[in-house]
This record gives structure tokens, C-alpha cells and sequence, in this order.
């Protein structure tokens, strides 16, 4: 099983990044769970042609007793895609991190992946604090590899060097190693001389290098990913390279 978490600065693309790679691995064949990790909840809007899912966070507080089935707090989108979504707290009441490791601690006595048996679990996590619940994916042993979504972007570049120390501070229990970057490009100057320095200096490689393209913004209007809405474009044939390729280095194609 390939167990990736996705980690990125709000705002950085990591959404999109994520559930067009979950698309891509469904269009390879494989059983696919994405689960989001943002209190925003809209990690698999486009998996699932913008019908959200509830999220557990949302069944918790509105039932008077926790769901009996996976079914309860979860859809099937594009590809047979199982999509989950944490959710977060009533606004300004309690911890979203909270949230995340009550979901899991939930997803777990739902015996989810044994009942499911999934072939990739992608975790699409808020970046910006790598704390508590958001550091959950990698501290308990549900990611066993990170990718960090970044652009050429200062504060981009500023929560992809606090998310690679974070994974770098678990290092010795074990836990998730970071994979690489995928480069999300802005377009803005000196763009990527900026990300290859960032990788160089901290010996990771750019597994996927992903250009701007108004195809990914116009699938979304319709609530899809590149994947779904045009396999043979250009943009929707590096997500299915880069699955491919992250498929290869594990074994499991």
C-alpha cells in the first residue's frame, strides 16, 4: 500500500495537487482513499463533481452517537475514490488538529483499510502549523512518505522548509520520510531557480513539476479534475507520469 501525505501552505494548490494525482492513480487501476485533513473540507470537491461530503467533524457534532459504517461519513467519487473529510470545529470554538486525530482515532475502530483494502491512501494536510493533529498523518504512522507542494513563492517556500524540519524532527521514531517536492509553478521570476535551490539545499528531488494550465481552473468550475475531464491533455498526462512513477518506486504497479 502506498501511503502518501501531501503537505503544503494554504492556498498553495495541495488540493488540487492531491485530488488530480488520487484521479490518476483510479485511472491506473487502483483503489484509491483520499482523505482531507483541512478544516475547509474541500479536498475531494472535484473528485466528487462539486457534491461535498459530509464531514466526520460535521456527523459528530449533528448525531448523538458516532457512524456505524464507513458509509456514513464518506462518498465514492471519480475512479471508485473513497472521499473523506476531517472537517474542523465550529468556528472559534476548539482545535482543528483535534479534529484530525478524533477522525482517525474513528477511522480506525471502522476498521477502514482493512474493510476497504486500498492500493494508495493520499492525506491532504493544511501545512501551515505542523502541529498536533496536522502533524498526525506523520507522527502516527498513517503516511509513511510526504510530499511537499510548493511554488517559487517566499511563503511558499517559507511552510515547505517548516514542514521538511518537522518530518526531519520524527526522523529517529521511524515515522514518514518526505518524499520530494512537487513544484505547483506561479509563473513568477526566477521561479525555478528558487525551488531547485530550496531541494538542493535540503537533498530532495522534484518528483513532479507542475506548469500553470487553464485546464486544471476550468475542470474545477465543473467540479472535476484534469483527469476525469480530459485524460489525453498534456497537464492530465504529467499527473498520470507522476503516479506512475511514484507507483514504480514503491513496487506496487
Amino acid at each position: 500500500m502506498l501511503k502518501l501525505a501531501i503537505y503544503g501552505k494554504g492556498g498553495i494548490g495541495k488540493s488540487t495537487m492531491t485530488s488530480n494525482l488520487a484521479a490518476a492513480f483510479a485511472y491506473l487501476g487502483k483503489r484509491v482513499i483520499q482523505i482531507g485533513c483541512d478544516p475547509k473540507a474541500d479536498s475531494t470537491f472535484n473528485l466528487l463533481r462539486g457534491n461535498p461530503v459530509e464531514p466526520v467533524m460535521n456527523y459528530l457534532r449533528e448525531h448523538d452517537e458516532e457512524p456505524e459504517n464507513i458509509s456514513d461519513i464518506s462518498r465514492v467519487g471519480y475512479g471508485g475514490i473513497l472521499c473523506i473529510e476531517t472537517g474542523g470545529p465550529t468556528p472559534g470554538l476548539g482545535c482543528a488538529g483535534r479534529g484530525i486525530i478524533a477522525t482517525f482515532s474513528l477511522l480506525e475502530d471502522l476498521e477502514l483499510f482493512e474493510t476497504y483494502q486500498p492500493d494508495v491512501v493520499l492525506y491532504d494536510v493544511l501545512g501551515d502549523v505542523v502541529c498536533g493533529g496536522f502533524a498526525a498523518p506523520i507522527r502516527e504512522g498513517y503516511a509513511e512518505e510526504v510530499l511537499i507542494v510548493t511554488s517559487g513563492e517566499k511563503m511558499a517556500l517559507y511552510a515547505a522548509n517548516n514542514i521538511y524540519t518537522a518530518v526531519q524532527n520524527f526522523a529517529d521514531r521511524s515515522y514518514a520520510s518526505v518524499r520530494g517536492i512537487l513544484f505547483n509553478r506561479r509563473n513568477i521570476p526566477d521561479e525555478e531557480a528558487k525551488v531547485k535551490a530550496f531541494a538542493e539545499q535540503h537533498h530532495l528531488p522534484i518528483v513532479g513539476d507542475i506548469p500553470r494550465s487553464d485546464a486544471i481552473n476550468q475542470f474545477e468550475e465543473e467540479g472535476k479534475t484534469v483527469i476525469e475531464g480530459n485524460p489525453e491533455l498534456p497537464i492530465s498526462q504529467i499527473f498520470l507520469q507522476l503516479a506512475t512513477s511514484l507507483l514504480q518506486d514503491r513496487n506496487t504497479i
